[in-house]
């Protein structure tokens, strides 16, 4: 089964809210840089099938929170190269 991941906008604040949220959902290395372009970079090794659900609620206050927006996009890009990561919308 597929492990997943519900996202919560209030986790991802800033870069550190975001490393340590990050390294709770997902096994990165260790040599992951706290940062987006090192989120990206780590994703791409994601070997286990992940599924990111999104609800209308949960998008909007993502969408409120500018750092967590661009985690967001570093997500949906990841979905795009890596057949591991998946992301849904759901219904709330």
């Amino acid at each position: 089964m597929n492990k997943q991941i519900i996202l919560d906008a209030n986790r991802i604040m800033d870069r550190e809210s975001m490393s340590l949220y990050m390294k709770e959902l997902f096994t990165l290395p260790a040599h992951f840089g706290k940062n987006l372009d090192a989120l990206n970079d780590v994703l791409s090794e994601v070997d286990t099938d992940v599924d990111i659900l999104l609800t209308r609620d949960n998008i909007d206050a993502i969408c409120q929170e500018k750092y967590a927006y661009k985690v967001l996009m570093v997500l949906g890009r990841a979905a795009e190269e890596n057949p591991h990561i998946h992301i849904h919308f759901a219904e709330d």
